[in-house]
């Protein structure tokens, strides 16, 4: 059975209350009083209440909508998890008092993650409204902008080889493009799907660099570079050449908004090749598969330039005139 809050109260909370309420932080009585508005209950308490046909009038009792809402706004604040906000309410008077836990059982790690998938954004969405409300009435603010935070969620991505790092390029550039021809439709330039061509080559480089003890691993590698460059530069050239026929009015939409994320997409194609790996190579594949700078490069060919120049023949072509290089 689910109730709006603790209607009944021991006789020790009122003493524990008097001998921390030096201890509560600032924010945390600000809270307090906004926490304590009756509209911010009720979509709590009315969702809640939908988990089952009878959860309002029958069964064992449940976490009250006032303590379900106190312990999620504490977790946001503090940024903990389940399981730490379990334990810390659990040890801390003035975060029992701040829940309106008191003496009564803190809801374990489980229960609160249950409470927060059944309530859903709809009900967040009011609590905000009704925060928000608050807010203007107190003439704490206007409610004419609204500051969104969003979290960034920590995952494993792939090695960045060079390889690795041309597949991708093509493939945003790719996908950036069929969403512009979605949009504007047929007119202008087709885009050609080159990612099976290139995630051919990506897998055979991986397969040769794999391979050790070899004599044909250099040429065999320098061919599939080749290959891959190649392909990653006949996208990013379509990727161009569609960028500019947007800009031309060739693929164009009469929709507002399809204007815009035809801007956007053009904008981010842009982007993306300006910051192409293929546009700015700065290492030469040596034998081992390792890479050299473009400082050791030019100066080797330099230096072969040197003994080409200073070498009999190449004087006596110059004297003479007979041989013209290229």
């Amino acid at each position: 059975m689910i109730e709006r809050k603790y209607y009944q109260r021991q006789l020790g909370e009122g003493f524990i209350r008097d001998s921390i309420d030096d201890c509560w932080e600032p924010w945390m009585k600000i809270a307090d009083e906004i926490l304590d508005d009756e509209e911010l209950i009720e979509p709590v308490y009315e969702a809640l209440r939908r988990r089952r046909p009878k959860s309002g009038t029958r069964g064992r009792k449940g976490t009250p909508a006032e303590v379900a809402m106190r312990m999620l706004a504490l977790k946001h604040m503090r940024n903990w998890s389940f399981d730490t906000l379990e334990r810390e309410v659990r040890a801390n008077l003035v975060y029992r008092v701040f829940t309106r836990v008191g003496a009564e059982k803190v809801p374990d790690a489980k229960t609160l993650a249950r409470i927060e998938s059944a309530l859903g954004p709809e009900v967040f969405q009011k609590v905000q409204e009704r925060i928000v409300g608050i807010a203007k009435e107190k003439k704490v603010v206007e409610g004419r902008k609204m500051r969104i935070d969003t979290t960034v969620t920590e995952t494993n991505i792939h090695y960045p080889t060079d390889s690795s790092l041309l597949v991708d390029g093509v493939r945003v550039l790719t996908r950036t493009m069929k969403r512009i021809v979605e949009i504007s439709g047929e007119a202008g330039e087709r885009v050609r799907d080159r990612m099976k061509s290139v995630g051919r080559r990506a897998m055979e480089i991986a397969r040769i660099t794999r391979s050790k003890g070899q004599k044909q691993t250099k040429e065999k590698l320098q061919a599939s570079y080749k290959h891959l460059l190649n392909a990653t530069g006949q996208v990013v050239a379509q990727a161009k050449r569609i960028a500019d026929e947007v800009k031309n009015g060739i693929k164009k939409s009469r929709k507002l908004i399809d204007r815009l994320r035809l801007e956007y997409f053009t904008m981010t194609c842009t982007h993306r090749i300006s910051s192409s790996v293929y546009l700015r190579p700065q290492r030469r594949l040596s034998a081992k598969g390792n890479h050299r700078n473009q400082q050791s490069s030019a100066d080797s060919s330099r230096s072969r330039k040197r003994k080409i120049k200073s070498s009999p023949i190449m004087k006596s072509a110059n004297r003479d005139q007979r041989i013209r290089l290229c």
